[in-house]
């Protein structure tokens, strides 16, 4: 018997994507709840080729659900996750709220799936930034070869990781660019078409944004806390994935052949690098793929041990909703939770 599964947040970019990953990777669900905000309430959205009528959040009994895969936002999160958790029913949340919690594993399943079995202290799972969750899996061979001191990261993020009125801002920007007519900033700060903002998320007392913050912070607990991390994340006009580039500095040596080869090998991870125009990957590229694509892996000649490269990922897919997903299956194929119909 399968398992019953409730995606909370089922309208928004990646509630969508987690039902499109659903049905893609056969998750062994028997059912697939639809949920969101009492304003979408009898809204249809599509899993494989059924169409689901989403329910509102509050009228839903979680005490049946097995799985409740949430990307409703933090706010949403933090007053329902804990409650969710408490019916019995396993939350996997896409949100910040509970990502530094030390009761909440926070997980991306190639880097540390061991990590897992702490979810029963309150039923829930935390699923890392996305900006984060490339980023590790990228370093984690890199780091069990030759132990990762320093990174350096300068982000290329997409507006999809802003959400949908975002996207329709980037659209309608660079339509009036070219018909001239006024180009108006409602989501970002500056106008995004055919610029770039070095900002994402609120400014903290230290002159780092918090989206800099978490890049640090989730990649000491999912990795190692000893890394030394610093980031500047900056958004991009691209639609769809997120690119960074990436500076590493490690306690031994580490040869870009040999990097190369290990990557290959990693869960997770592609490697595209071809010193030729265009061997390389693209955000456009990397647009509805599971993997994190890494190119351009070279000596840096100016630390002792380091290396530099390019990591591109479809932020919505391995960023949140494939993560979210492979985070269920690893419940699953682990054998940590049990379909509820089974024991009723």
């Amino acid at each position: 018997m399968g398992y019953k599964v409730a995606v909370v947040g089922a309208t928004g970019n990646v509630g969508r994507e987690m039902l499109d990953i659903l049905k893609e990777r056969g998750f062994p669900a028997d059912e697939v709840v639809a949920v969101a905000s009492r304003r979408s309430q009898g809204v249809e959205v599509s899993y494989g080729d059924a169409t689901l009528r989403v329910k509102a959040l509050e009228h839903v009994d979680f005490s049946d659900i097995d799985i409740a895969l949430m990307s409703a936002g933090g706010e949403t999160s933090k007053e329902w996750s804990p409650k969710i958790g408490k019916a019995g029913c396993v939350v996997i949340d896409n949100s910040s709220a509970f990502r530094m919690d030390p009761d909440v594993p926070l997980i991306v399943p190639e880097v540390n799936a061991d990590a897992i079995s702490g979810f029963s202290k309150k039923n829930i799972i935390a699923n890392p930034n996305c900006s984060t969750a490339q980023l590790v899996v990228a370093l984690k061979p890199l780091h069990d070869k030759a132990k990762i001191l320093r990174c350096v990261v300068a982000t290329y993020q997409s507006v999809s990781g802003a959400g949908k009125e975002a996207m329709d801002e980037l659209f309608t920007q660079t339509r009036a660019v070219f018909v001239s007519d006024p180009v108006e900033a409602k989501k970002f700060p500056k106008r995004i078409a055919f610029n770039a903002i070095p900002h994402i998320d609120v400014f903290m007392e230290d002159g780092f944004t918090k989206e800099e913050w978490k890049m640090t912070a989730e990649t000491k607990k999912i990795l190692d806390p000893k890394i030394k991390l610093v980031a500047t994340c900056v958004r991009v006009p691209v639609f769809i994935s997120h690119a960074e580039a990436v500076h590493i500095e490690f306690a031994g040596p580490i040869t870009a052949d040999e990097a190369r080869d290990i990557l290959r090998e990693a869960p997770g991870c592609l490697v595209i690098d071809k010193h030729e125009p265009g061997g390389y990957i693209t955000p456009y590229e990397a647009a509805g793929e599971d993997a994190t694509y890494i190119s351009r892996i070279r000596e840096d000649p100016t630390v002792d041990n380091g290396l530099a490269m390019w990591v591109v990922s479809d932020n919505l897919r391995k960023g949140a909703a494939l993560n979210t997903v492979q985070i269920a299956e690893t419940l699953v194929n682990r054998g940590l939770i049990s379909p509820k119909k089974d024991t009723a």
